[in-house]
């Protein structure tokens, strides 16, 4: 699985250059048989056909753990990462509590729309202010229309220029000749 933002290396450019490498190892073992024991410590399994189903929509890299752990170092040697980090967190926060909402609202909130935020993500001023007008009573929808623009910001901008990455197309290369 992806690590987190604390343990990522120096740059943001080596970490996706090392996981560029984890799926070149990936798709070498995918081959191999691998005992559940070595499934904890090692990375998840790619199945080799995985690869080339990122290619047939982004909810198809999205809901592969693989996927998103390539696209999101590829954002982060992109320097928007900011975007995949958000809509992560707005997916976590659906599934949040109601007693916990108003809490972790607030911490979306300040992290990534909120003046001076410091990983801001680039939503207009229409739905900033729809979104700052549900925070005055959090639902598990209250960043419902702020992802959903970060999500197509990422689908019509990030997403086909990942496609065209080299980390993407050798990592497809593998995966096709096996």
């Amino acid at each position: 699985m992806c690590r987190g933002l604390d343990s990522l290396p120096a740059t943001c450019l080596e970490r996706a250059k090392e996981l560029k490498a984890l799926f070149g190892s990936l798709l070498q073992k995918s081959d191999q048989s691998m005992t559940g024991q070595s499934k904890k410590n090692d990375q998840r399994k790619l199945n080799v056909d995985e690869p080339i189903k990122w290619k047939e929509s982004f909810d198809q890299l999205l809901t592969s753990q693989n996927g998103l752990c390539l696209f999101r170092a590829f954002l982060v040697s992109e320097f928007s990462e900011e975007n995949i980090a958000f809509y992560l967190a707005c997916e976590d926060y659906k599934a949040t509590k109601p007693s916990k909402l108003a809490a972790k609202a607030k911490k979306i909130y300040d992290k990534f729309i909120g003046a001076d935020a410091p990983r801001e993500v680039n939503l207009d001023h229409a739905t900033k202010a729809i979104t700052r007008e549900n925070m005055e009573n959090p639902k598990d929808s209250s960043f419902e229309l702020a992802q959903a623009k970060i999500y197509t910001l990422m689908e019509k901008d990030c997403y086909p220029r990942f496609l065209k990455s080299p980390t993407y197309l050798e990592v497809s290369r593998q995966a096709k000749t096996g």
